[in-house]
């Protein structure tokens, strides 16, 4: 009982944790968009009615986009990847950063909805984390100025941060708080690294071979779509804030 109470406590630990992240991210978003908003003279609000409504319909897209995860050749099979980003992305370039976290946010909430979590919740505070270092830049450089070149290298910026921090993330917290909550030690979960990869050997191997080149593929992709979609939803997206 002793074991199953502290795995207990370790997991609502763990939803605490994850729950300060969010309100931290959202707290980080509103004060650089309030901010953007006050040098830029724009009256409009960070969250409309039209804003939220449209937030909530692209979370649900999201949502079934990470549901549909795929595994990579070259990282273990509990490393997947979406195109749930995406969805985050567009809302995140017509709204601003609040929305983009919103979104991401909703988003887990809507998938565990769908599909329990199979990482002891791990793999939905990665993915809403570090999708964050990617919306979260790319959205506020977007937001000072709105033109197709600042979108690319907005998304360029994103996928960097994306990549960089997903590294750090996983090397520092992430793997270890996995193999806390699933009962499973780190050196089995890096031997499941080194049979996909020979040269995956410890925590820093694994994120050189695996978590960087995961993530530089997904913000790519994100990339790419964003850039063709964007220009094409935008208007719908604006054409309730003009009215």
């Amino acid at each position: 009982m002793n074991g199953l109470g502290g795995k207990i406590a370790e997991n609502i630990i763990f939803v605490f944790e994850f729950a300060l992240i969010v309100v931290l991210l959202v707290l980080i978003a509103y004060a650089v968009e309030k901010y953007l908003h006050l040098k830029q003279h724009n009256t409009e609000r960070i969250l409309s009615t039209r804003k939220i409504s449209m937030i909530g319909l692209f979370s649900a897209v999201s949502a079934v986009l990470m549901v549909f995860d795929l595994p990579v050749p070259f990282a273990p099979p509990f490393y997947k990847i979406d195109l749930s980003e995406l969805p985050v992305l567009v809302i995140a370039f017509a709204y601003g950063p609040v929305a983009g976290v919103m979104t991401e946010f909703v988003k887990i909430l809507l998938k565990l909805v769908m599909k329990s979590t199979s990482t002891a919740f791990v793999g939905e505070l990665a993915n809403f984390a570090v999708g964050c270092t990617m919306v979260l830049p790319a959205s506020i450089l977007y937001l000072v100025k709105k033109s197709r070149r600042t979108a690319i290298a907005a998304c360029v910026l994103g996928t960097l941060c994306m990549t960089v921090f997903a590294s750090v993330f996983n090397a520092v917290y992430l793997l270890p708080k996995f193999a806390e909550l699933y009962g499973m030690p780190l050196d089995k979960i890096i031997a499941m690294g080194t049979k996909i990869n020979p040269s995956i050997t410890d925590v820093g191997s694994m994120v050189l071979y695996a978590v960087a080149p995961l993530n530089f593929l997904k913000g790519t992709i994100d990339t790419l779509f964003t850039l063709l979609l964007y220009k094409r939803l935008s208007p719908i997206l604006k054409s309730g804030s003009r009215r």
